[in-house]
């Protein structure tokens, strides 16, 4: 069956990625106009580079952190992937140790399986049912070879909180010498403190995941850390990586940046609309059981068991409803991160992640939870 693209669209899928916002939108075409090349030596390029300049420093701010401490990326997926490759060469000589958890995003365990096949030894740190990872794993996970840490501030799954700043002080305390990395892509701008204040030595974001274009991300990178390219070339973003400044782009995570340090109390609403949402769906379905409420505003997971999770979606789809049985990394394929969790089967078979955004409506949680209680009676009508 095709989908009709007349319905309105009812959009929980947030955490895959957002609309661009109207600033973002707005910056991003004034700056596909002027198409100086910021590496150029005449006043055309100057003024391209100025502007990257200021774009750099609004990203800088909404980071915590100085401008010369960001690095623009094309997206989360290379930061993670620079990070863990070059921040584990730096220390090759100490060792080739990695720690991190079964539940990261897939940008991070299969660079972690990479690094395996080129003689490193990853261990990955199990979650409870709850799919939490405490500080205390990470610490006796910590060897003299470790190199390494790699963590995310929030799973993109279940919306838990990792403890990453207390697991920082506690590596740092352990052994100064080695790196902690943090995918914080969608913890960026909906948790309060800014990120840089998590102590961490690298931490990537991406735009795509707060209202800007996709195709942009960032970085951070702890002042005094002599992190080496990823990519090599014309040496663009002071040395650090080589390619044409992806201007239009840029400007448009700036702009974002901005919208979302302006309108930071409005998470607040998303986390109301969750919690709304939750509550309908224990309601209406008694079935469904809830995996993970979610600590961070906007991210949660449910399932209902027996149920096969890519059905409910497609069925959903086709009705203008959209939902995700996992990261839209995975293709389809079975959550890593559900099965990390030691889900029984049944559950992880009806698994469902459900992400929100301070636009979503109590109007748009109630058409969610009647469409999904439509599918769940079409599907298997005795299990409803």
């Amino acid at each position: 069956m095709e989908a009709n693209h007349n319905l309105p669209l009812i959009y929980f899928d947030y955490a895959s990625t957002t609309p661009v916002h109207p600033q973002a939108l707005a910056a991003t075409v004034d700056a596909l106009a002027e198409f100086g090349n910021p590496s150029s030596q005449y006043p055309l390029g100057h003024l391209a580079a100025q502007k990257v300049k200021q774009h750099r420093e609004a990203v800088a701010q909404a980071l915590g952190c100085a401008s010369l401490q960001v690095a623009f990326t094309a997206s989360g997926t290379e930061g993670n992937n620079w990070a863990i490759r070059r921040g584990s060469e730096i220390n090759r000589r100490k060792g080739k140790h990695i720690v991190t958890t079964a539940t990261e995003h897939s940008s991070v365990l299969e660079t972690c399986r990479d690094m395996e096949r080129r003689g490193y030894e990853v261990t990955y740190l199990k979650p409870d049912r709850a799919g939490r990872i405490s500080s205390s794993q990470v610490v006796d996970a910590l060897r003299p070879d470790t190199v390494l840490v790699s963590m995310m501030l929030v799973n993109n799954e279940t919306g838990v909180i990792y403890p990453v700043a207390d697991s920082v002080r506690l590596v740092k305390a352990w052994d100064r010498g080695i790196l902690f990395h943090c995918d914080a892509v969608q913890g960026f701008l909906k948790e309060t403190a800014p990120l840089a204040s998590l102590g961490a030595d690298l931490v990537t974001v991406s735009g795509h995941k707060i209202g800007a274009p996709k195709g942009v991300g960032a970085l951070y990178i702890k002042q005094g850390l002599k992190l080496p390219p990823l990519l090599t070339g014309g040496g663009q973003e002071n040395g650090l990586r080589s390619s044409t400044e992806a201007t239009a782009q840029i400007a448009g995570f700036a702009a974002a940046c901005q919208a979302a340090l302006a309108h930071h109390d409005s998470w607040k609403q998303a986390a109301a609309i969750k919690s709304y949402t939750l509550g309908r769906l224990k309601e209406v379905l008694p079935m469904l059981e809830v995996i993970s409420p979610g600590d961070a505003p906007h991210i949660c997971a449910v399932t209902l068991p027996s149920y096969q999770s890519e059905v409910v979606v497609r069925v959903l789809g086709d009705q203008g409803v959209c939902i995700s049985s996992g990261s839209a990394c995975h293709r389809g394929k079975a959550s890593h991160v559900f099965a990390a969790m030691g889900l029984p089967k049944p559950w992880l078979d009806g698994a469902l992640r459900l992400s929100f955004s301070p636009d979503s409506t109590r109007a748009e949680a109630d058409a969610l939870v009647a469409a999904l209680k439509q599918a769940a009676d079409n599907l298997f009508p005795s299990m409803s």
